[in-house]
């Protein structure tokens, strides 16, 4: 199936209209009796005796189907078949598909008109004949059949007969298949009904929960045969997803609160000396601006009502920078005589990447290489921190943000349960409190806080030390080694006296002297009121003495009133490290923003923008997954054991434009590592995905109705999260990719190929380790991994040009890892069209047993331009709208043509020279 660029808006549209139409006048119709999770009529088509217009003529014959609407009386363009060329008796491959949401009745009539195309590159076509008839008659014939009479007018000439057969999916496997089969032409279908789902999962909750993400599908149907001359039906499924336009909109929402809140930590950083406070105020300047731009992006995005995808022409507006470019589901049902009824999924997007921004100096991958190494050599105003040290900064931002809050909630929990004097709830309680405060304490071990207080102190007015301080100096080499004056506040870095280091030792360390007082505290309260059982008493086998007074000078004093004052200190210190780390940490985030401003903000865009179109695409394929996947319990077992491959195929050249593209496209997948996905109940009818987090981890809640998510396993439905691995493997086959390879560079896929790869491999072998050994055994003799494995290795390695072999390996090994499939190019159109096409008839070769001397046929068929109803004329073929009066004409052309010869190469070269010398002459 062609990758499409324009929705069913139009024929949507249609559809209410009719709708609309029979309930105003008042006229019942007799609707088809269906079930809610099949289309409400498939038919297939078949002529015979055609008489050519022509003696000695061959024909070549397509079929056009129309709809007159008994609501509205009038006719409309619905689908065509493919053309069948040299005879009087074809047999259409193509079948028609009205899906359950189509107003069709008993009461409609269809028109089939047939054509002799004479001409299929101009599209020249003669007219035969017609027939007419109502669905009703179709559905209430014997044996669902139609034979009618083909005739140039109503009342005139026969000329020849057309069979109109009703079919459903997995009936047909019977038969020899004497003919050549065909395709059913851009058909509208309905979702549900190809899933696979665990049989304790309602269908109900089947269809809200995919119509939340899926939305205007297309179908074609397909009849090939095997190579033992039976029929496979194989039916074809396109659709948009509105996750589109609702990632990006929330996570532009994240990335508003979190700059927000950013932007108040730097206010909030105390008094500076000058020459800092100067870099702090520009520094706001600039966040404020980009704060501002991020708002006013929402709110157009917010604007958007109509297509759930933004079309290659968009790629370059700034409204929709965030949007991914054409994100659809391809997925493929095939039923075989044989074998199991099986899915195949393929996510089809356009290559992620900032279009907007252009790509005059590179993508992501140029531009941060280039950004780090000028900041690595900064002068003297400035403190460099490494990538890795910022984002550690970030996740003990995060982490504070995090853990303070549930600390407190827990140590309010403490005192209710003491309150109540129950001995249980109390241990319960002191459990969860130990756990939260002892992340807290270990988000603070880490060398980068004391380096970043010293600085911070070196920034304050009086604070200069001799020497400048850096991130990896020890605090024994920088602090003076005279001993400070004792402090007298305790709320704040100090700023005129000399740095104690020592200081932040103790107030960190008060957060766990604290916690050990509380334990103990309750060990003795749970002792005196009889319990035999303790709740594991003090950690370090201390006890604080003023603890052992207070408790033999209360005896008799209540719970609540003994721990209290033990809770309020423990927030008191934690309160002092939270202040103290906050500051630190935000100074070392300010260094990063004051280096080169505005390229690092704009820096951060540019990321933002292909990130975010990188996540709507894995959301949905996630999500897509999950759903087929709910039966498998091995795969359930993966994603909490392992976690979940995500292979990328790209399609991009290494020249022009498109290195800018591949670069950022390598990244914004590269970053998909920070996100994890985590599984919950739906608590309403709303069940679109909500994204929490930070730009260094996101976190992306799937809400499931709940008959699926009780299906679940119990880690799982526990929360624990599922990790995802991407890896991407890019081969360039167009034109521009001739030019690269011959007078250009193609290092940067080589690089890009090769990084992933050890990626793969390293899935690979964590999945061989982690997974259960009895899954293992049977795993292996199905699946030779290690062999794939090490033959994708030595296609990588080898210096071979357009080396398709690549993509055909790492799609084949994500697939048999359970993984999600994407395939990429500059528009996910012809590009993308071709590949998926390629892989879905070398599957139905490979796995269904597809005769070999039909493989080309097959890849025609889906290759084949659709029709689309409600579409005139003017419809633009390289936007991918669907043309009506051009059924065929527009294939795409098979791999092996995309390698242009040396000889053709050159003559293009001269000719282009020539071309270039006579214009500036």
């Amino acid at each position: 199936m062609e990758i499409k660029e324009e929705g069913t808006s139009e024929e949507g549209q249609h559809f209410l209209s009719a709708s609309q139409a029979n309930d105003t006048d008042g006229t019942q119709f007799t609707s088809i009796q269906k079930s809610a999770n099949e289309p409400q009529l498939e038919f297939t088509l078949a002529c015979k005796d055609l008489v050519a217009p022509v003696r000695d003529r061959k024909l070549n014959t397509l079929v056009q189907i129309s709809v007159i609407h008994p609501a509205e009386q009038s006719l409309t363009r619905y689908s065509s078949t493919e053309i069948v060329e040299g005879t009087r008796d074809p047999l259409f491959l193509t079948g028609v598909i009205f899906p359950s949401e189509y107003p069709i009745y008993e009461e409609t009539k269809i028109k089939l008109t047939v054509y002799d195309v004479k001409d299929k590159s101009h599209d020249t076509r003669s007219f035969l004949g017609y027939a007419s008839f109502k669905v009703g008659e179709l559905l209430k014939s014997k044996e669902q059949l139609l034979s009618l009479n083909l005739r140039t007018s109503d009342g005139g000439k026969v000329v020849g007969t057309i069979e109109v057969t009703v079919v459903k999916m997995g009936e047909i496997g019977d038969g020899e298949a004497d003919h050549i089969t065909t395709d059913v032409q851009g058909q509208k279908c309905a979702l549900v009904y190809e899933c696979t789902a665990p049989e304790s999962v309602s269908g109900k909750d089947n269809l809200s929960f995919l119509n939340a993400v899926l939305k205007n599908p297309v179908c074609k149907l397909y009849r090939f045969p095997t190579s033992d001359n039976k029929w496979m039906q194989i039916r074809e499924q396109m659709s948009e997803s509105i996750l589109s336009f609702h990632i990006p909109k929330e996570l532009i929402s994240l990335h508003i609160k979190e700059d927000l809140c950013r932007n108040q930590e730097i206010k909030e950083l105390g008094e500076l000396s000058p020459h800092w406070d100067n870099l702090r105020k520009n520094v706001l300047t600039h966040c404020d601006q980009m704060v501002n731009m991020y708002q006013d992006i929402l709110t157009e995005l917010s604007k958007e009502t109509g297509s759930s995808f933004k079309s290659s022409s968009s790629k370059g507006d700034k409204t929709l920078e965030f949007v991914p470019v054409n994100l659809h589901l391809q997925r493929m049902h095939v039923h075989s005589p044989h074998l199991k009824d099986a899915l195949y999924d393929v996510i089809t997007v356009g290559a992620p990447a900032a279009h907007f921004q252009g790509f005059k100096n590179g993508g992501l991958r140029k531009l941060l290489h280039r950004f780090e190494a000028e900041r690595r050599n900064t002068g003297y105003q400035f403190i460099y921190y490494s990538p890795e040290n910022t984002a550690k900064a970030k996740e003990v931002l995060s982490s504070i943000n995090q853990l303070q809050p549930l600390i407190a909630t827990h140590a309010d929990l403490l005192l209710n349960s003491a309150s109540q004097r129950s001995p249980d709830s109390l241990k319960n309680s002191l459990k969860m409190l130990s756990e939260k405060t002892e992340l807290f304490v270990h988000a603070f071990k880490d060398q980068l806080v004391r380096s970043a207080l010293l600085a911070l102190y070196t920034a304050r007015p009086g604070g200069i030390l001799k020497k400048p301080p850096s991130p990896k100096s020890s605090p024994e080499d920088s602090h003076s080694q005279d001993q400070p004056p004792p402090m007298r506040r305790q709320d704040s870095i100090p700023h005129h006296s000399d740095y104690d280091e020592e200081e932040w030792d103790r107030v960190w360390a008060n957060v766990g002297k604290s916690l050990n007082c509380i334990i103990a505290m309750v060990d003795k309260l749970i002792e005196r009121d009889g319990s035999s059982e303790g709740s594991g008493g003090d950690k370090d086998g201390e006890k604080d003495p003023a603890l052992a007074d207070s408790i033999s000078s209360h005896p008799r004093e209540d719970w609540y009133e003994q721990l209290h004052p033990l809770i309020l200190t423990l927030k008191d210190c934690m309160g002092e490290v939270v202040s103290r780390a906050k500051q630190s940490m935000t100074f070392v985030l300010l260094q990063e923003l004051a280096y080169s401003l505005p390229q690092c903000l704009m820096l951060t865009l540019r990321r933002d923008i292909v990130f975010s179109q990188a996540l709507a695409g894995l959301v949905c394929g996630f999500i897509i997954k999950l759903h087929t996947s709910l039966h498998d319990p091995e795969f359930l077992q993966q994603l909490y054991t392992v976690g979940l491959i995500v292979q990328y195929e790209g399609l991009l050249s290494t020249y022009s434009d498109e290195i800018g593209m591949l670069e950022d496209m390598a990244v914004g997948i590269s970053d998909l590592k920070k996100v994890a996905f985590k599984i919950i109940e739906a608590k309403s009818n709303d069940v679109l995905p909500v994204i929490t987090g930070r730009r260094e981890n996101y976190v992306v809640e799937v809400k499931l109705p709940a008959t699926m998510f009780e299906s679940l396993p119990l880690q799982i439905r526990e929360g624990q999260l599922v990790h995802v691995y991407p890896v991407l493997f890019n081969v360039g086959i167009n034109e521009q990719q001739t030019l690269a390879e011959r007078f250009g560079d193609v290092s940067l896929q080589e690089s890009i190929n090769q990084e992933n790869f050890e990626l793969l491999k390293e899935y690979y072998t964590v999945f061989m380790e982690k997974m259960p050994p009895d899954y293992i055994s049977q795993f292996q003799e199905q699946n030779d991994l290690k062999g794939l494995l090490e033959n994708l290795h030595q296609n990588v390695q080898a210096k071979k040009r357009k080396n398709v072999e690549i993509m055909w390996l790492a799609a084949t090994i994500c697939r048999k890892l359970n993984g999600i499939r994407f395939t990429c190019c500059k528009s996910a159109k012809d590009r993308t069209s071709m590949s998926v096409t390629l892989e879905q008839c070398s599957i139905l070769r490979d796995e269904h047993q597809l005769h070999k001397d039909f493989f080309i046929r097959a890849l025609d068929c889906m290759r084949s331009r659709p029709s689309q109803g409600a579409l005139t004329e003017s419809d633009d073929p390289e936007t991918g709208c669907l043309t009506d009066n051009k059924p065929t004409s527009r294939h795409f052309y098979p791999v092996a043509l995309l390698l242009v010869s040396s000889h053709l190469l050159v003559v293009w070269l001269i000719l282009s020279l020539a071309l270039l010398l006579a214009k500036y002459q």
